[in-house]
């Protein structure tokens, strides 16, 4: 019985891939589950860094470590579905699956969305009031800033993903990407969802304009403080401390607003599966090598922890 006769039978979808028919699949899977191994171990090591070094206990190192913790877990939602399907002739992926994929992207993208926002307000406290950041930036406000990030992406996903499940599904099951994404799911709906697809769109629009202007107000008052700095060590110290997080909104906040705030006249399958391929495989991958690479006090507790790791390695030797 075909793969077709089966999906007559059943709620279960197929999945078409990042590219529908690969020619190489086996070069596509060795490159892509190299980028997730190397995401995962470089966020677990950002992650344990910051718990076992006890100078970067600090608000922006504990955000940045939730920050992994989302990276971690947002990819692996999607890639090893993707892996497994490279391998594997039945591409499928049943309704619950489906439903689940939608959910927790959501709820993670949008607890990421919030989140860097929030890092955008810490560096603003950091540059422009140092001497009142610990009353700003104390344990429970920290704290007060994960969660908020974690109920909004939450609520974002239980409505988004209630509501695109409902609908009836008829016809292909095919849907024309490598995880179940919320515009390409309805894509197969027997309705009209234009009305719904709204909906999402002024969604997606108001959950990127809340941070986006917060980043916005926040390095338009550090740059008037860098500013008016006398001292050149004052202006790059400020540069250092807000350039990595730069560079990582402006990596996430660019493919989120193609793939969320331009029109669908824009869109075409292949290039939301380019960019949903960005965001969910490059980006948590990029984020902790980022942090890694521009930030000393990250840099000099990845040292320490090397150095520790290579001396207690000489004395075993030597022992034996």
């Amino acid at each position: 019985m075909g793969i077709e006769a089966i999906l007559q039978n059943s709620t279960d979808s197929i999945l078409l891939g990042l590219i529908t028919h690969p020619t190489f699949p086996g070069l596509i899977f060795s490159v892509v589950f190299s980028i997730f191994l190397v995401a995962v171990m470089a966020n677990v090591v950002m992650i344990l860094l910051i718990h076992m070094d006890s100078h970067l206990h600090m608000p922006m190192y504990f955000l940045l470590s939730q920050l992994s913790i989302m990276d971690t877990v947002y990819i692996c939602i999607t890639i090893p579905k993707m892996l497994q399907d490279l391998l594997s002739k039945e591409k499928t992926i049943s309704f619950l699956g489906c439903a689940l994929q939608i959910f927790l992207h959501l709820i993670l993208i949008g607890g990421e969305f919030f989140l860097l926002g929030l890092m955008a307000y810490d560096q603003f406290v950091a540059v422009c009031n140092p001497l009142r950041y610990p009353l700003f930036m104390n344990g429970r406000i920290c704290l007060f800033m994960v969660v908020s990030s974690w109920v909004g992406g939450s609520l974002d996903g239980f409505m988004l993903t209630s509501f695109t499940m409902s609908f009836p599904y008829c016809g292909s099951r095919e849907i024309n990407h490598f995880f179940c994404e919320i515009p390409a799911v309805l894509k197969l709906s027997c309705v009209d969802t234009s009305l719904y697809e709204t909906l999402v769109y002024a969604c997606c629009v108001l959950m990127l304009l809340i941070p986006i202007s917060v980043i916005f107000v926040s390095y338009m008052c550090i740059l008037l403080i860098v500013h008016r700095m006398n001292s050149t060590e004052g202006r790059h110290k400020a540069f250092a401390t807000c350039s990595s997080h730069i560079i990582v909104v402006s990596i996430f906040y660019g493919a989120a607003f193609y793939t969320n705030v331009l029109p669908y006249s824009y869109h075409t399958p292949g290039k939301d599966k380019v960019l949903s391929a960005f965001y969910t495989i490059f980006t948590p991958m990029l984020n902790p090598l980022i942090y890694n690479l521009r930030n000393k006090d990250v840099a000099t507790a990845l040292r320490k922890v090397l150095e520790r790791y290579t001396s207690s390695q000489r004395i075993r030797v030597g022992e034996v």
